[in-house]
């Protein structure tokens, strides 16, 4: 096992990927680590859904739909390349995954811890992707807030939310990325 200190230090976002496949056994183990993250009372708010070809090319319409809007919003002069580049980001990754959280409107504090359960579980599958040489980014862009998303994924929006997609796969490269000093996140508070 990798020096956790080093692990977490470490890890970057990664855009682009190989074509190199993700072992179902690295799979069953990070979904096993995200599946052991911390969560208040119990609750474990979180889904993973894996997304094959199939599906994937069903959100294809989807994607050329919210790229050609968000393209005219900008103003962009060319909407072919955009939304070519829009569908590559959920077809090219080795995998992908949409993670949700289990929704609580009548209490909201609920869904607030909840989400933050979901999120520790995220990082935690990210983190045992990263030990396995496996990098990941965790996008969520419009389509994880669309209706249309919901439906082909046959997720209840009553009931779950898309925090995001993780996209994963072996790097092409991984970016050197400046952070902050400690010495400017942290308050010593008497």
């Amino acid at each position: 096992m990798a020096n956790l200190q080093e692990l977490i230090n470490s890890r970057r976002s990664i855009y682009r990927f190989t074509e190199k496949k993700i072992s179902q056994e690295i799979l069953n183990q990070a979904l096993l680590a995200a599946s052991n993250a911390p969560c208040h009372k119990h609750t474990h708010p979180w889904k993973f859904y894996i997304l094959g070809k199939a599906t994937r090319t069903k959100l294809i319409p989807t994607i050329s739909r919210l790229a050609a809007i968000k393209s005219a919003k900008q103003n962009s002069q060319n909407l072919e390349a955009d939304c070519s580049r829009a569908i590559n980001k959920i077809t090219q990754p080795p995998l992908l995954i949409a993670v949700t959280s289990k929704k609580t409107e009548e209490d909201s504090f609920r869904e607030k811890e909840d989400y933050a359960a979901t999120v520790c579980a995220l990082h935690n599958l990210v983190l045992s992707l990263w030990e396995n040489g496996v990098g990941s980014q965790w996008s969520t862009g419009s389509i994880t807030r669309d209706e249309e998303t919901y439906d082909i994924l046959s997720i209840d929006s009553k009931t779950e939310e898309i925090i995001g997609f993780v996209k994963a796969g072996y790097p092409e490269k991984t970016r050197e990325v400046r952070k902050k000093p400690v010495v400017d996140i942290v308050n010593y508070l008497d």
